[in-house]
């Protein structure tokens, strides 16, 4: 038997990450609370705990200290109030792309049909089925092995998505949607040397990096596309790179979109556009 919040503090001593104590410790409560059941009450009160394997947890720490997210060590993310399975192939869910979720909900659209553009996970198409009463909800990535992953947490979650491969940029779209949402790679290759190493090393950078001559593609794509697809009136919602708020409203003005909003994120910096598309004047 281990003492658990004497496991906690060996743990959390062995982790050499350049990081601050109270982010180091949030991933060993979260790596406790995987491996073991416990909760942080658990470990400060000292709860005792059963076969302790160190071998593994040596082998835990090491990848830890590699820089290799958490999450996907544990093979988890949180997201809206739920958990989805992660692994290599996916990006792990932020909390600044909840605001997606939730600025499509406002909407208070009745029944839409929606489309996730880029699903990684899946946890974005997966939330708004779940949230949304009536919803017919679709969602395309050109990663097989992304889709497998948003596949598996729409069985777990007991979702209903429609998931297909298919690359916005080189093909339209063939059915019609009220809604397009869309967390699209956004983050040009110049800015990879600010970035930290769990991110760089560890997360697919097929979801994450656009050429730094043409940073907005995506966006581009999906304003081009939502003009034949959405529905009289239909929304588009993307998250983008809090540097080019302005630019990515442009390219949605240039294509004909109206009431165009960016929405701040939790840290006050731009991140969600919404607009629609009237296709009758």
């Amino acid at each position: 038997m281990t003492n658990s919040k004497e496991l906690f503090n060996e743990l959390s001593r062995q982790v050499r990450l350049n990081d601050r104590r109270d982010e180091i410790n949030s991933i060993i409560y979260l790596l406790l609370e995987e491996k073991f059941g416990l909760t942080k009450i658990d470990i400060m009160t000292g709860k005792m705990v059963a076969d302790v394997n160190w071998n593994k947890l040596t082998d835990i720490i090491q990848r830890i200290n590699g820089n290799e997210p958490i999450q996907y060590i544990v093979e988890k993310a949180d997201f809206y109030g739920r958990s989805f399975q992660v692994n290599s192939s996916v990006l792990i869910p932020r909390p600044e792309t909840e605001q997606l979720i939730t600025a499509v909900i406002k909407e208070k659209i009745v029944s839409p049909a929606i489309l996730d553009i880029g699903t990684g996970s899946g946890c974005i198409a997966i939330t708004l089925s779940l949230e949304i009463p009536n919803s017919q909800v679709f969602a395309i990535d050109i990663s097989d092995a992304a889709l497998s992953v948003a596949r598996q947490n729409a069985k777990d979650l007991n979702a209903t998505v429609n998931f297909q491969n298919q690359n916005i940029l080189s093909s339209e779209l063939d059915k019609r949607f009220d809604v397009i949402v869309s967390n699209p790679p956004y983050i040009a290759d110049e800015e990879t040397k600010s970035m930290k190493p769990n991110v760089l090393d560890h997360e697919p950078h097929l979801a994450l990096f656009v050429p730094d001559d043409d940073p907005l593609l995506f966006y581009k794509a999906i304003a081009m596309r939502g003009k034949t697809s959405l529905t009289n009136g239909g929304r588009v919602f993307v998250e983008i790179n809090e540097r080019f708020g302005k630019e990515t409203v442009d390219v949605f003005k240039q294509h004909g979109y109206r009431e165009l909003t960016i929405l701040k994120d939790i840290n006050n910096k731009d991140r969600v556009i919404s607009a629609s598309y009237f296709s009758e004047v």
